[in-house]
């Protein structure tokens, strides 16, 4: 199941109430050492039950493959930052940045589609293009990428829930 939405929508509110049980919570994001998202890491921890176990890496396709039982994936959108930061695509030309992202998000799809073990699978990823267009050029690769992805993902996805303003729609 996919889970979209844009930035405090309540998508990863959403996305934890729909599991119980074991979990293993996938938190791929970036590295960063600043008060605020040390705060917003802490609270996440915080609202997540006792028997969830967390995994901090970017490997998304490995854990993926080699984890049993239900997951949870918060989120794609710090995921893609991971990524292109641990590649230093930032700067590389359009065309060779989607398709490394594109390998990678088709690689993820394949394993969400052989994933199938009657246990769930949740990701989160934030919902882009709804707004203005970007004013930097990291700002529109970003979302152009994540669009891709988003799309990949869902296509292997049974389900995609669409979160505005707390409020859940079914795709």
């Amino acid at each position: 199941m996919l889970v979209t939405g844009g930035v405090r929508s309540g998508k990863s509110c959403h996305a934890e109430s729909l599991l119980t049980g074991p979990v293993t919570y996938l938190a791929p994001g970036p590295v960063q050492d600043d008060a605020d998202w040390a705060a917003r890491i802490a609270a996440h921890r915080a609202r997540r039950p006792v028997d969830w176990t967390t995994v901090e890496s970017h490997d998304l396709v490995g854990v993926l493959a080699r984890t049993d039982g239900h997951v949870m994936v918060d989120c794609l959108g710090t995921w893609l930052t991971a990524v292109l930061d641990e590649r230093g695509l930032w700067g590389a030309p359009a065309d060779e940045i989607t398709d490394v992202i594109g390998h990678v998000a088709q690689e993820t799809a394949d394993v969400l589609a052989v994933r199938d073990q009657g246990e769930d699978t949740v990701l989160v990823t934030n919902e882009v293009g709804l707004g203005v267009v970007p004013e930097h050029r990291s700002g529109r690769l970003f979302r152009d990428l994540l669009g891709l992805v988003n799309q990949r993902i869902a296509a292997a996805c049974d389900e995609v829930h669409l979160v505005i303003a707390g409020r859940v729609i079914r795709l």
